[in-house]
């Protein structure tokens, strides 16, 4: 990227920042929230993250989709981080989030950060954080994360299922699922770009290897038919570079090599198919759109007051 393409990317992220800030429900947070109570805070995050990256890279896509799958149910309040109990199911133990990984690298963020500042910053704001940083560490883009978010208290597996994304081939009830908490088509398929780190497990894509024939490229529904002779719980990356943000996963659907039926109907479905070969052709501006995705998923159904709190432990609510 040019240094003039450079500094307009800039520009337009701030200007993002400083309208999403504006909006409605934005109110409590900001970019130095924790200036004054934790000003270590963003280092401690991003020395945990940086170093559970170097054992495993492959937890980059999982700390993201934590942050994501936190987002989309309930709003960013750290609800996935909930444990279940004896008389509650979570949501980190529904059929959609039995996959989730990555839950013991927010423990260390948060031990680390209750031993410099306690019970100053939030679960919520640890994921927001860790997510970020895990996409840079990935070498996607930096991006400022708007802080002051607090934890909620209801963690209900029932709560996921009509709430988070379906790796289904319908492209509007997609689109409706995510209008629902504020995000436009736009946003959609530039947060599906997400989907460039990570794995998936048979379950979520045995059923296009047998349907989706016309949509699946040979090469790709041979090797994911051998993943999935060892059951459902075979693993396939979602690109080729998958511990590597950036802009593979757009090209791979346009050589019909997306893994999940959600995935492929992005290029297949007119309403999604340009905003594919936009990103596809060119990753700086996937970059600037996933980063104004992030931005606004980032501050969906934020809690405030009352009814939140910062848990001293990420699993369990404050006795």
């Amino acid at each position: 990227m040019g240094a003039q393409m450079k500094s307009f990317v800039r520009l337009l992220i701030l200007v993002q920042v400083a309208a999403i800030l504006a909006g409605h429900g934005a109110a409590e947070l900001s970019m130095d929230y924790y200036g004054m109570s934790c000003p270590y805070a963003e280092y401690i995050v991003r020395n945990v993250v940086g170093q559970a990256l170097m054992k495993d890279p492959t937890l980059a896509g999982s700390i993201l989709r934590l942050h994501f799958h936190d987002c989309f149910v309930q709003g960013c309040d750290a609800s996935v981080l909930l444990d279940s109990t004896d008389d509650n199911t979570a949501e980190k133990d529904a059929p959609a989030n039995k996959s989730l990984r990555g839950f013991e690298v927010i423990d260390s963020i948060k031990e680390a950060l209750e031993e410099q500042c306690p019970g100053v910053v939030s679960c919520a704001d640890v994921l927001a954080l860790a997510a970020r940083d895990a996409v840079f560490m990935a070498r996607g883009p930096y991006y400022g994360v708007p802080l002051g978010r607090r934890d909620g208290s209801r963690s209900v597996a029932s709560d996921t299922f009509l709430t988070l994304p379906p790796p289904i081939k319908n492209v509007t009830v997609l689109i409706q699922i995510f209008d629902k908490v504020g995000l436009d088509v736009h946003d959609m398929v530039a947060l599906s770009g997400g989907h460039t780190l990570g794995i998936a497990h048979c379950a979520n894509f045995k059923n296009r290897i047998k349907d989706e024939t016309e949509t699946l490229d040979a090469t790709l529904a041979s090797s994911l038919g051998s993943v999935c002779k060892g059951g459902d719980s075979g693993k396939a990356p979602f690109d080729r570079t998958s511990t590597r943000f950036d802009a593979v996963y757009y090209r791979e659907l346009t050589s019909k090599r997306g893994l999940l039926s959600s995935d492929q109907t992005l290029f297949e479905s007119p309403e999604t198919k340009e905003m594919v070969s936009m990103f596809a052709m060119n990753p700086d501006y996937f970059f600037y759109a996933f980063q104004q995705g992030m931005l606004k998923m980032g501050q969906i159904n934020l809690k405030e007051g009352d009814d939140g709190e910062i848990r001293h432990t990420c699993r369990v609510v404050n006795s």
